[in-house]
């Protein structure tokens, strides 16, 4: 298709893909929730460290632009038919910039992973071996982020700013055949959503596990909103009202459950509670069970409306390659 034929009129923008993932915030905030929550455990059981797996990521994401610019593009099978990855002008300062992270732990998690036998470095070269491709080959993550596009583009078709009505396998299909190209987009929403958790809750477990607490009491209050399928969606503000006004529920989670669905040992789990507790993040119910608290909305919305901008570019990028395909 040549560009004289695509009709732009049916592309989306960033600020109405934001607009329908915030006013139908109700029905869309379950799956996004989710989305992120297996996201977050993929980071972390390849190595049982969040960083090391954020390192890889970075170092792949570097490469995928590369190929955007250079317009090269790889579908899913071609990719990961490759026996390796090379990164040229490797840079642990970078690195540093990218995953808010001190040089030494930069330098100390990238020598871990040259033990490990993942990555080799060759000056200021590295070559990332073929191991670390079913550490991070995406699989089920792209099931995942194509259901909840899906569900976006459901609302943006209510709200008839899109006019295409994908199921989510085409979804999936098209991110596989432009896999170098929209994989690339959706790790650089990824690292800078998550790394800005990371500033917030000074590190990526403790942020972890907050957000497998979240997880808990957000689907009991969601599933409870959207009960009656004839009620309109709530918007962002209205859900979160909503939602503080019901954290005195006896739902909340366990550190054993916590480690259960995280792989997190338990010990570490407790210790990061404290923190959280000190700083008014979670409260602790009469069942020894973690349970958001309001401080802790009150604190976080803001900053998670910006993350969500992120995420609207992201999908904005994707639904508009299919009006061009």
């Amino acid at each position: 298709m040549s560009i004289q034929e695509v009709d732009f009129s049916k592309t989306l923008s960033d600020e109405q893909v934001y607009e329908s993932i915030m006013s139908h915030y109700s029905t869309l905030s379950k799956d996004w929730i989710s989305h992120q929550w297996n996201w977050m455990n993929s980071v972390y059981r390849p190595f049982n460290d969040h960083y090391k797996y954020m390192i890889i990521i970075s170092l792949i994401e570097k490469t995928l632009q590369f190929y955007d610019q250079m317009n090269i593009q790889y579908s899913y099978d071609e990719y990961y038919s490759k026996s390796y990855l090379q990164i040229d002008k490797f840079s642990i300062t970078e690195l540093c910039e990218k995953l808010d992270l001190p040089k030494e732990t930069i330098r100390r998690k990238v020598i871990e992973l040259e033990n490990e036998g993942v990555i080799t470095r060759n000056k200021k070269k590295i070559v990332i071996d073929r191991k670390a491709f079913s550490f991070v080959k995406p699989e089920q993550q792209i099931k995942f982020s194509s259901k909840y596009i899906y569900l976006v583009s459901k609302a943006l078709n209510k709200d008839k700013v899109y006019s295409k009505k994908p199921d989510s396998k085409i979804i999936e299909n098209i991110i596989k055949k432009r896999f170098s190209l929209a994989w690339g987009w959706f790790y650089r929403m990824q690292i800078p959503l998550i790394i800005g958790y990371h500033k917030f809750f000074k590190d990526l477990t403790t942020f972890h596990i907050w957000g497998t607490v979240c997880m808990n009491q957000v689907l009991n209050v969601t599933d409870q909103l959207n009960s009656d399928n004839n009620k309109p969606s709530l918007d962002y503000f209205a859900t979160n009202n909503i939602l503080i006004e019901n954290l005195g529920a006896e739902t909340g989670i366990s550190a054993m459950s916590i480690s259960d669905m995280t792989t997190i040992p338990r010990a570490t789990i407790i210790r990061k509670c404290k923190y959280l507790l000190k700083e008014d993040l979670i409260q602790l119910n009469e069942k020894k069970q973690y349970l958001l608290s309001t401080l802790n909305l009150r604190k976080i919305l803001p900053y998670q409306v910006k993350n969500f901008k992120y995420k609207a570019e992201f999908i904005r990028k994707v639904l508009n390659l299919l009006v061009i395909s």
